[in-house]
C-alpha cells in the first residue's frame, strides 16, 4: 500500500480561445500583448452597434453540434495529442451547454423534440467521452465562471485518492445570446473592452473558448507541470455580487496554498481572476493583500481574451503552464492607470522571469471560488487518508406532486402515485416571503429542500457545504429571459431571470441563506445529476469536525414550454411532474443513521454490468447484505434499461424486492434525489433487516449504484 499521495501531473494540454487556437498560438498571442476583444461577429443581433466580445473565429469541424460543443471537442483532442492511455473520467465545467443552438432553434419556432437533443450541459461531456472513448464518469460541473477551475480540483482529488489514473478536465462556454444580453442588461460590460484594475474601467468583455488538461498519478516523460493542490469555497453573500472583503476569494486561496503544502512567499505568479468589473476587481485585490505581504507579480489575461465564463478557470491554467514552461509572465492588458484602491500593481508588460509556482483564481455568481496551484516540482506529500469515512444522513427532504416529505412518502407506502407538480404557494410555505420574493420555481423548491432536511435533523447549525444537482437547472428562468428578449427585439433583457437562469443560482441563494461558506459545487448530469452530486460530496467533504456537514440535493422543474422539448422521457409521461430531494449530510460514522454510498458510476456499456457487479462487491456480497432495489429507469431508455436490470437480477441471482421508483415519482431528471429520500425512510422505519442495505440503482445510458445502510 502506497504511504504518499501521488503527484497529479499535466501530461498533455489543449485550448482554444480568442487568443488562438494550441498552445503555440497562445504564447505567441500572451507575447504580442494585443487584445483579441474586438466587436461581436460570430452571429448577428438586432441591437447595434454590438459590444466587444472575445470570439473564436475560425471554429472548424463537427459542424452538427453547438459552438460550446465544438470548442470543447477540439481542446479536448488536442489535450490528448501524442498520448494512448485509457481515460478514467472526463469532467467539464460548462455554464452554456448547447443554449446557442436552443436559441436559433426557439427563435425559428421549431418544436422538434429531436433539434433539441444538445442542450443540456452533460451532453458536452457525453460528446468529449464518444469521441476519446471513454467508458468512466462523464461528469458535469456549473460553478459559473468557476467551473473550469472545479472541474480540474475535482480531478485532481480523484487522482490523488488513486481512484483514477487518467483524467481530462476542463471547461468549455460558447458565446450566445443568453450570456451576451444577460451581462450587458447587469451593466457590467465594458464598451471599450475589459481593463482590469484600470481606475476608469467599466466591466467586463463576454467571451468564449475552451481549454483541458490531461491529469495523471503517473509521472509523464515530459509533464508540462505539476497541479500541487486546489481550493474552494462560497462567499454565501450575493447571488451576483462578490463579497465586498473578498472574504470567499481569500478562503479559496489560502486553502489552495495548504492543500499544496506551500507558503504565500513561495508564489511566483498570481493569475488574477480580475474580470474589470469594479466590485470583483476591488474584492480580489483586497484578498490579495491580506494574504501576501510582499505581493508577487500578478495580472488578469481577461483584458486579451476576454472572460470565457465556464472556460476562463481551464484556460488561466493553461496559461499558467505556458508560463512555467517558457519562464514568461503575461501582462495586465488594458490598465493603463492603476485603481488605487485596488492597491495593486499588475503587469504592464510581458515579462521574461523565472516561475515555478503559480497561484490561479477563479470566482464566479453565486459566491463560488475555486484557485490552483501549479508547479515545475512536485510538492513533498503526506500519507493519504487510511480509510474512507462514511457520509451520515442526519436529515431528509423531499418534494414531489403529493406534496412536501410526508405526503409524498405516505403515497409511497401506501403504493400511490406522488407525480405531478406541486403549486408553488405550497413549495414555498415555510420560507420567507422576503426572501424568495425575485425567485422562481426552481429555486424555491431547493431553498424549500434545504430548509426541511436542515430541520428533519432537529440540529440548529446549518451544514458548511452545498452539492447539488440538477438536469434542466432553472428552465423558468431561462424560458423567460429569451421569451423576453425576442418579443422586445433584443431591446430589454431582465437582468433578474439572466441571474437567475445559471445552474448554480439556486445553490448559491441555499448557501446565502445558510451560511454555507464551504464548497458549493452545482453538478448536471442530466438523469444521473443527484449521483454526480455525491460524487462531488464524496470527493470534497471534509472529515473535520468543523467542516464536515453538508447539503446534498438535487431538483428539476417541469416548465410547460421548455420541458417537453429537451426531456425525452418526460415526453413519454402521461403528465407533467417534478420535484428533488434533499440529505442533510455528515461526513461521520453515526450509530443508529443511515450511511450512503456512491459505489458506481459509469457509461452503459458491455463491461459497464460487471464493473458494477465488482463495485458492490461481487455477486456474494451482494446476496448477503440486499434487501431491497430501487430501480431508476428514464422512460426514455426504458427497453435498454429494463435488459439491465434482468441482466444484474439474473447474474447476481438474488430474491429480494424490486421497487421501479419512477412509477411514484413521476418522469424528471432528479428523481433518484427522491428514491434516496425513500431508501433512507425504509431503513429509518426498521422496515429493513439490521444489517441489510438498499441498492439505488440506476439504469440506462449509464450505469449507477448507491448503497443506503444503517449503521
Amino acid at each position: 500500500m502506497s504511504t504518499t499521495t501521488p503527484p497529479v501531473y499535466i501530461a498533455g494540454l489543449g485550448i482554444i480561445s480568442p487568443l488562438g487556437i494550441g498552445e503555440e498560438s497562445t504564447f505567441t498571442a500572451l507575447q504580442a500583448n494585443n487584445s483579441a476583444v474586438a466587436p461581436l461577429r460570430v452571429f448577428p443581433v438586432q441591437q447595434q452597434p454590438p459590444l466587444p466580445v472575445g470570439q473564436v473565429e475560425d471554429l472548424r469541424g463537427y459542424p452538427h453540434l453547438p459552438r460550446a460543443h465544438r470548442l470543447a471537442l477540439n481542446a479536448a483532442k488536442q489535450a490528448m495529442e501524442g498520448s494512448d492511455c485509457r481515460l478514467d473520467a472526463v469532467i467539464v465545467g460548462s455554464t452554456t451547454g448547447g443554449i446557442s443552438q436552443t436559441e436559433e432553434l426557439l427563435a425559428e419556432k421549431h418544436e422538434d423534440a429531436g433539434l433539441y437533443q444538445y442542450h443540456g450541459l452533460t451532453t458536452v461531456a457525453e460528446a468529449i467521452g464518444e469521441e476519446l472513448h471513454c467508458t468512466g464518469e462523464l461528469l458535469t460541473v456549473s460553478t459559473a465562471c468557476s467551473s473550469g477551475t472545479v472541474a480540474i480540483s475535482m480531478a485532481c482529488k480523484m487522482l490523488e485518492s488513486g481512484e483514477a489514473t487518467w483524467v481530462l478536465a476542463g471547461g468549455a462556454d460558447s458565446l450566445c445570446l443568453l450570456t451576451y444580453y444577460g451581462f450587458h442588461s447587469l451593466q457590467l460590460v465594458d464598451k471599450k473592452g475589459s481593463r482590469p484594475f484600470d481606475v476608469t474601467r467599466e466591466g467586463m468583455s463576454v467571451a468564449e473558448g475552451a481549454a483541458f488538461l490531461l491529469l495523471t498519478n503517473q509521472k509523464p516523460s515530459h509533464p508540462h507541470g505539476v497541479l500541487l493542490g486546489s481550493g474552494l469555497s462560497c462567499d454565501a453573500y450575493h447571488g451576483a455580487a462578490p463579497h465586498p472583503e473578498g472574504n470567499g476569494a481569500q478562503s479559496a486561496m489560502q486553502k489552495a496554498m495548504d492543500d499544496a503544502a506551500v507558503s504565500a512567499d513561495t508564489i511566483d505568479y498570481i493569475n488574477l481572476h480580475g474580470t474589470g468589473t469594479s466590485e470583483n476587481d476591488l474584492a480580489e485585490s483586497k484578498a490579495v493583500r491580506r494574504l501576501f505581504k510582499l505581493l508577487p507579480p500578478l495580472s488578469s489575461i481577461k483584458g486579451l481574451s476576454g472572460h470565457g465564463l465556464a472556460a476562463s478557470g481551464a484556460i488561466e491554467a493553461v496559461v499558467s503552464a505556458i508560463c512555467l514552461k517558457n519562464d514568461f509572465l503575461p501582462a495586465n492588458c488594458g490598465c493603463e492607470k492603476v485603481d488605487p484602491e485596488c492597491g495593486l500593481q499588475p503587469l504592464s508588460t510581458p515579462v521574461e522571469q523565472v516561475v515555478s509556482t503559480v497561484l490561479s483564481n477563479s470566482f464566479g455568481f453565486g459566491g463560488n471560488n475555486a484557485c490552483l496551484v501549479i508547479s515545475d516540482t512536485e510538492k513533498t506529500v503526506a500519507p493519504p487518508q487510511s480509510e474512507s469515512v462514511p457520509l451520515s444522513i442526519i436529515g431528509k427532504a423531499c418534494i414531489t406532486g403529493a406534496g412536501h416529505t410526508m405526503d409524498s412518502l405516505g403515497r409511497f407506502f401506501t403504493l400511490e402515485s406522488m407525480a405531478g407538480t406541486l403549486d408553488i404557494k405550497t413549495i414555498a410555505e415555510q420560507l420567507p416571503a422576503r426572501a424568495i420574493r425575485r425567485m422562481k420555481r426552481f429555486s424555491q423548491m431547493a431553498l424549500a429542500l434545504a430548509a426541511a432536511a436542515k430541520e428533519d435533523s432537529g440540529i440548529e447549525q446549518s451544514p458548511h457545504a452545498v452539492f447539488m444537482g440538477s438536469g434542466w437547472g432553472a428552465l423558468s428562468e431561462t424560458w423567460d429571459f429569451l421569451d423576453k428578449l425576442q418579443s422586445t427585439r433584443e431591446q430589454f433583457p431582465s437582468p433578474i431571470d439572466f441571474v437567475g437562469s445559471v445552474h448554480n443560482s439556486a445553490a448559491g441563494q441555499i448557501a446565502i441563506s445558510h451560511g454555507a461558506t464551504g464548497s458549493n459545487i452545482t453538478s448536471s448530469g442530466g438523469d444521473y445529476s443527484f449521483e454526480q452530486a455525491l460524487f462531488a460530496a464524496e470527493t470534497f467533504l471534509e472529515t473535520k469536525t468543523r467542516y464536515n456537514t453538508a447539503f446534498l440535493l438535487a431538483a428539476d422543474e417541469a416548465h410547460p414550454q421548455f420541458i417537453k422539448l429537451l426531456d425525452a422521457s418526460a415526453q413519454k409521461a402521461e403528465f407533467a411532474a417534478d420535484g428533488g430531494g434533499s440529505l442533510y449530510l455528515c461526513r461521520k460514522a453515526i450509530p443508529g443513521k443511515v450511511a450512503i454510498k456512491l459505489s458506481f458510476y459509469g457509461k452503459s456499456c458491455e463491461a459497464g454490468g460487471e464493473q458494477m457487479l465488482s463495485r458492490l462487491g461481487g455477486k456474494e456480497q451482494i446476496q448477503e447484505k440486499c434487501a431491497m432495489i430501487l430501480a431508476g429507469i428514464p422512460a426514455a431508455q426504458e427497453a435498454e434499461g429494463e435488459q439491465q436490470l434482468d441482466v444484474f437480477m439474473q447474474t447476481t441471482e438474488i430474491d429480494v424486492p424490486v421497487i421501479h421508483y419512477r412509477k411514484f415519482t413521476g418522469e424528471f431528471a432528479s428523481a433518484s434525489a427522491v428514491a434516496a429520500v425513500m431508501a433512507t425512510q425504509l431503513l429509518e422505519s426498521g422496515e429493513i433487516p439490521p444489517g441489510k442495505q438498499i441498492l439505488v440503482l440506476g439504469f440506462g445510458k449509464t450505469l449507477t449504484a448507491m448503497q443506503l445502510v444503517m449503521q
